[in-house]
């Protein structure tokens, strides 16, 4: 992992479920304002995502949107669930394999009987799965 990124599983009610800073710089108030930024530039994107999900088949829409150096990544479950990636242009070579193997995690966090769809993935194993995904892949 070389790069910062963020990483979040929207809702279908469009309410966030996952949410993940990975990588970036080292102070406090930079990294506060950077989440937030970083969630904007998400939230602003997700009209786009939801435009192409009704005109394409695809899962995965690479580079939806861009924001100065960021780019916005997404991939669609056919649950309407929105994983979407900000992400910088030279780390996109793993970031559909990054995807599949995210929504594989997030089926098997669906099948659990006391998770409840929508509501936040609380769960130490996911994070850390997710974590380790993004070291490998991205």
């Amino acid at each position: 992992m070389n790069m910062a990124a963020y990483v979040a599983i929207i809702g279908t009610k469009d309410n966030p479920v996952y949410e993940l800073e990975i990588g970036g710089g080292s102070e406090k108030q930079d990294k506060s304002l950077g989440a937030h930024l970083n969630q904007f530039i998400v939230h602003a994107s997700l009209d786009i995502v939801e435009q192409v999900q009704w005109t394409s088949n695809a899962l995965y829409v690479r580079s939806i949107d861009q924001f100065h150096e960021l780019y916005v990544s997404a991939y669609i479950t056919p649950s309407n669930m929105k994983f979407m990636l900000l992400h910088h242009p030279q780390s996109s070579d793993g970031i559909k394999i990054f995807f599949q193997e995210i929504h594989e995690l997030y089926i098997k966090t669906v099948m659990n009987p006391f998770y409840q769809p929508n509501e936040s993935i609380k769960s130490q194993a996911f994070d850390l799965q997710v974590r380790s995904l993004a070291r490998k892949l991205l």
